[in-house]
């Protein structure tokens, strides 16, 4: 079972030279937890690549419709969190020396909260603070 963040969710989305790796692992998953979250925040990547011109607004759809569609394919579990996160973000957050960026911090709460214990990003910051809470860290390339 693996938590699965942004930066990884969306090379499932569009091309990326991680893409088949990500897939790859993803197959060997039982289960890949997807938060609210993760979802905001790749909507928010989305969109921001169509206003920025990246893709056209029918391409922006059907990538939406896209993400839409792993609700209903295995091994994915789109989880609720509480809104516990945020206390348990605030308590994380004061308990490490490491740095860690706001959204970062939220997502490491989902986690503590799901009693999860590996995630799978390519986000350097966050892949950094998750092993100071000694997260196993997944970055298929």
């Amino acid at each position: 079972m693996i938590y699965l963040d942004s930066s990884s969710f969306l090379k499932l989305l569009w091309p990326e030279p991680e893409s088949p790796a990500v897939r790859k692992a993803i197959e060997a998953e039982a289960r890949v937890v997807v938060s609210p979250l993760a979802v905001l925040e790749t909507e928010v990547q989305l969109r921001a690549q169509w206003l920025a011109g990246g893709y056209t607004k029918r391409v922006y759809t059907l990538l939406r419709t896209r993400l839409d569609e792993f609700r209903q394919m295995d091994p994915f579990d789109f989880v609720p969190v509480s809104g516990e996160v945020f206390s348990q973000g605030l308590e994380q957050h004061r308990r490490t020396q490491t740095h860690c960026r706001t959204l970062d911090r939220l997502h490491l709460a989902c986690m503590e909260e799901l009693e999860l214990r590996r995630l799978m990003t390519h986000d350097a910051k966050l892949a950094h603070a998750a092993r100071s809470l000694d997260f196993e860290v997944l970055s298929p390339l």
